[in-house]
């Protein structure tokens, strides 16, 4: 049986010492979607959107969310981010009027520990911002899931999401 890493002797939460880990190179690429409905297409798609250009402010939200993540996830260490890059991408079944907004979101590090939840976090609040510009036109948009899709180096070696 392993050791629970994130106890201490007393069994309570600690972070976890990370000062003896090696340092590479850390990609992690996390997988969001919201599915919004023909008018909110219709608006995101020609720019007509009240708040604005929608993936531009979902771009930057992703990037701010994934460099202050260590702020509201406890037991997450900050880590220097060498690179963030958010992606939409468009994924559209007219005939079942379905329209959904993939969003792809890639973290960078150079360090002692990985970038998953930077990653994970950038994807969730890219997906929240698209919700949160868009709620005038229609409150029954769905995100998610979301989830990590591959992540590279470290001392558990390289992981990718097997397809559904």
């Amino acid at each position: 049986m392993s050791e629970l890493t994130h106890f201490n002797e007393q069994g309570r939460a600690k972070m976890v010492d990370v000062s003896e880990k090696t340092e590479t190179v850390r990609i992690a690429l996390a997988h969001s979607s919201v599915e919004v409905n023909e008018s909110i297409y219709q608006q995101i798609a020609s720019g007509t959107n009240k708040k604005g250009d929608v993936f531009a402010v979902a771009q930057v939200a992703g990037i701010m969310a994934a460099k202050q993540t260590a702020s509201i996830i406890p037991m997450c260490h900050p880590i220097p981010l060498t690179g963030v890059n958010i992606i939409f991408e468009w994924e559209i079944d007219k005939e079942k009027s379905r329209y959904l907004i993939l969003i792809k979101a890639e973290a960078k590090t150079k360090g002692v520990t990985g970038v998953e939840m930077e990653a994970l976090t950038a994807a969730s609040a890219a997906a929240l911002t698209i919700y949160d510009m868009c709620k005038a036109a229609g409150k029954e948009m769905v995100i998610g899931p979301t989830y990590l899709q591959k992540k590279s180096g470290g001392k558990n070696g390289d992981y990718e999401r097997p397809l559904a």
